[in-house]
């Protein structure tokens, strides 16, 4: 069976990629191996020589790695630029503070010494989104190479390029062979290449089924993982928020990668006392958007990445309305070649509709009125996923206090909710558990070994 690899602005086929066979899979998993017990000797100093090498290369093509992203999944051209950009920085992050996160600590026991120490583990397997093709990868690659593990890509079958174009960024910068390996492989050969032995966790950035099948597959195995799924997330309009900031950084966080992204604004929640004049500038801000082709320097949303993924939106959006939602921009499948759809607010959106409850992957922004300070905070909770999520107030020591009675594992308050390489990133409910990023990421796929000496 072949990957195949379509332009989603044009639906064309770019090319068609072979499954690697299972004596493929199987070469790939024993140089995993040998790469290992090697890579888990090696210096800090020289792992962090060739994390800085990938930086640099990185930033050297953008240009190109920007390209292949637009073209596999449709991207806007300066977006996928900053995603090179971000990836650069997450391994200059690492390269520079691994040895640090990692040092062995001393605890005072009963011990004539005793201590932590933190090991690699081995290869791990990352199950890996379309959606940020590079960055979901990067994020999980940088601390994990740093750590001493060596890596295992099983990406997305829609962006078969972007994979080896990230295996080659690895190779580029003098990692080992066997450090960092793609395998083209579909969902159906998952599971046998997490029961390896040679496999010692595993981490998913996906839907909340691919999860469950994930946590699945590796508990029957006694592995380790890590699962970053779904979002909701709630961008709770309060009476004092600055209605024009929350707009503009409201339209952005819906529309980020064509709204495709798992901690982007979905469900709008305001007090009536800002309901009117929140909606009429936040619909007047999403008309302005710019939708068109990717490679377009002034395209802010560019089409969806398959077909099935905006016809599915559409359902959504056309349920919500059939069931009582008021529909003030958009709602409609963009005329023409390409996977587009126009930016869209539905309004007086209430529990039950399919915008509230479910995650919407596109340009869709849902506007839920509260009643008061505490029933945005209740509406916010009332999901099943706890990723992110956005207060907007003027009173920061009231957010701060807010903060703490929403169900999320990151708020940002009077910002964009976003991924930074300083901070764990992760969620709660069905959005997953574990982190990323920080020294709490690095230590995920770890060994903390006690030592104790007499």
């Amino acid at each position: 069976m072949a990957l195949q690899s379509v332009n989603p602005a044009n639906d064309r086929l770019i090319k068609q990629y072979e499954e690697h066979t299972n004596a493929e899979i199987e070469s790939t998993l024993e140089s995993a191996t040998r790469a290992f017990e090697q890579w888990r000797k090696s210096p800090f100093e020289e792992r962090s020589e060739r994390m800085m090498a990938a930086a640099d290369l990185l930033r050297a093509k953008k240009d190109h790695w920007a390209e292949i992203m637009v073209r596999e999944m449709g991207k806007p051209i300066s977006e996928a630029r900053a995603e090179a950009e971000k990836c650069a920085w997450v391994c200059e992050y690492y390269a520079e503070n691994a040895e640090e996160f990692l040092q062995s600590e001393e605890i005072e026991t009963d011990a004539s010494k005793s201590m932590i120490r933190y090991e690699p583990l081995g290869p791990v397997l990352a199950v890996m989104p379309w959606n940020f093709p590079f960055w979901q990868v990067f994020r999980f690659a940088a601390p994990g190479l740093m750590a001493g593990n060596v890596g295992l890509l099983k990406h997305a079958s829609n962006v078969p390029e972007c994979a080896l174009a990230i295996e080659e960024i690895f190779s580029g910068a003098g990692f080992p062979e066997g450090t960092f390996q793609t395998l083209l492989i579909g969902s159906d050969k998952v599971e046998p290449v997490i029961r390896d032995e040679r496999v010692k966790a595993v981490t998913l950035t996906g839907s909340e089924i691919a999860g469950r099948k994930v946590a699945e597959d590796a508990g029957n195995a006694l592995k380790k993982t890590v699962l970053e799924l779904g979002g909701s997330d709630p961008f709770i309009i309060l009476d004092d928020a600055n209605i024009d900031k929350a707009v503009k950084v409201g339209v952005n966080a819906r529309c980020i990668n064509s709204g495709q992204s798992c901690i982007a604004a979905k469900r709008f929640i305001v007090v009536q006392s800002q309901l009117g004049e929140f909606t009429q500038k936040y619909v007047e801000e999403m008309r302005q958007l710019q939708v068109g082709a990717p490679m377009d320097e002034s395209t802010q949303v560019g089409p969806l990445a398959r077909k099935d993924l905006r016809d599915e939106l559409h359902d959504q959006v056309q349920q919500s309305v059939m069931d009582g939602a008021d529909k003030l921009l958009g709602g409609q499948v963009r005329e023409g070649k390409g996977y587009f759809y126009e930016p869209t607010v539905l309004a007086n959106v209430q529990k039950g509709m399919a915008v509230y409850e479910e995650e919407t992957f596109g340009p869709v922004a849902a506007i839920i009125p509260a009643e008061s300070e505490e029933d945005a905070i209740f509406i916010a909770n009332d999901t099943k996923f706890g990723l992110g999520a956005a207060l907007w107030t003027r009173n920061k020591k009231r957010g701060e206090e807010l903060s703490a009675e929403i169900d999320a594992g990151a708020v940002f308050i009077n910002g964009l909710v976003k991924s930074d390489p300083r901070l764990p990133f992760g969620g709660v409910k069905q959005s997953g558990y574990g982190r990323e990023l920080s020294y709490h990421g690095i230590r995920e796929f770890v060994n903390m070994k006690t030592v104790w000496i007499a």
